[in-house]
């Protein structure tokens, strides 16, 4: 298990590298910027390292969230939910925590078993019911691209919004998000296309552990 755990990590890392080399970061203000996962005081001199190392943390986690996401290996996926909090799932930019489903570890470890339709929301436009399994909604909206890939990265910032209502920040106090943004699908669409998956995450006993799953898209 140590053998194949190693190639692992070291491509986690190189997602993460890749995130802060190869695509534009966009960084914006948060309430954790200047402390770390940890709730001792530290020095000033201290607290620049420490916020690199948080976010150097938050970015790995995000990046296993989003290849177990790819890779549909929902037993890594559970991992990295909170265990208090569970996982909320938004099917657009505007978090609802009061309507917006939401499921504990457990049940997203067994989330391929699930058969039981839920109503997710109401699609752009149309209105009608966003009514479908878990694994159905997580293929069709939350990870219908390939997330793994994307050209630009916001950590604590949204990189696109629409006609909808962008209140991460707001909805979940206390957390760091990233944003990982395709700013367009077709160049002929002129970014009309354009789709991102925020990944929302709590600190819990010295970790970032995954709280909310954004979708987010042009909308009407």
């Amino acid at each position: 298990m140590r053998r194949a755990a190693f190639p692992l990590l070291l491509f986690l890392f190189g997602f993460v590298l890749g995130l802060l080399c190869l695509f534009p970061i966009h960084t914006g203000s948060s309430e954790l910027d200047a402390a770390p996962l940890t709730s001792d005081v530290r020095s000033e001199e201290e607290s620049a390292p420490a916020q690199a190392a948080s976010t150097s943390g938050l970015l790995l986690t995000a990046a296993r969230t989003a290849e177990a996401l790819k890779a549909e290996d929902y037993m890594t996926l559970g991992d990295l939910v909170h265990p208090e909090r569970g996982l909320t799932f938004s099917a657009y930019s505007t978090v609802e925590l009061s309507t917006d489903q939401n499921f504990t570890a457990d049940e997203i470890r067994g989330l391929a078993e699930n058969t039981k339709e839920y109503v997710w929301g109401y699609e752009d436009g149309r209105g009608a019911p966003i009514r479908m399994t878990m694994e159905a909604f997580v293929q069709q909206y939350i990870f219908a691209v390939d997330y793994t890939q994307a050209p630009e990265v916001g950590v604590d910032q949204v990189v696109l919004s629409g006609n909808a209502l962008e209140n991460v920040a707001q909805a979940y106090p206390g957390c760091r998000f990233v944003d990982l943004c395709y700013p367009e699908l077709d160049p002929d669409l002129g970014g009309m296309d354009w789709c991102s998956l925020k990944l929302v995450f709590a600190p819990f006993e010295g970790q970032w552990r995954l709280v909310g799953l954004i979708h987010s898209q042009w909308t009407i």
